[in-house]
């Protein structure tokens, strides 16, 4: 796939009124709703330029979580044919998937980080990143796609679950916030829930 801006094959879910976060997907003000602003996102896939852009909203878009640390540069100069960004019409950012193709696995893709506007959130937006990504990852031959999250993270959680993935709860898991997890999984410190999804 190119860098620009085609038609959409993945077209927008529209939200259940007062689904997500920011309320109605309806809305009530004189302004677009928030699933007519979802309607008109343009997707791109990121290139350099975008990198402080993104690092700049990330930890706001994760509830004030410091995760641009796990977003350096290299991301946006290594793994952009891989990745993509969603831009409104004036080109404001509203979400982004980091992920690859995994070169000692090639069955299997991995998503990195995956965030969207808070603003822009129930009506379908972090789903037709990921479905690109899927599209993506079949392309090249993958079979899987697999993800971790915060098990503290429930938004994270059901969102991911919605899309198909499962989550692995067999031998070293142990149930961390009402979900399996392995605990000390990253660092030794951290906990992580581990998902899955068949392509």
């Amino acid at each position: 796939m190119g860098r620009g801006f085609g038609p959409d094959p993945f077209p927008l879910v529209t939200a259940r009124r007062g689904s997500g976060a920011g309320g109605s997907a309806g809305g009530t003000g004189a302004g677009p709703s928030r699933a007519e602003r979802a309607a008109a996102l343009r997707f791109r896939r990121p290139t350099e330029d975008d990198y402080l852009r993104v690092v700049g909203v990330v930890d706001d878009w994760w509830d004030g979580r410091s995760l641009h640390l796990l977003l350096p540069r290299l991301w946006f100069q290594h793994f952009t044919g891989t990745s993509w960004l969603a831009e409104d019409e004036s080109g404001r950012l509203a979400g982004f998937l980091v992920g690859f193709h995994s070169p000692d696995r090639p069955d299997v893709a991995y998503c990195h980080m995956i965030a969207t506007d808070p603003n822009l959130r129930g009506v379908g937006l972090g789903r037709r990143l990921y479905e690109r990504f899927f599209e993506d990852a079949r392309a090249a031959g993958a079979r899987e796609v697999h993800a971790i999250t915060w098990p503290g993270n429930r938004r994270s959680v059901a969102f991911h679950r919605a899309l198909g993935f499962r989550i692995e709860a067999g031998p070293g898991t142990q149930n961390l916030y009402g979900t399996p997890a392995i605990a000390g999984y990253d660092y030794g410190t951290e906990d992580r829930v581990i998902f899955s999804r068949e392509l």
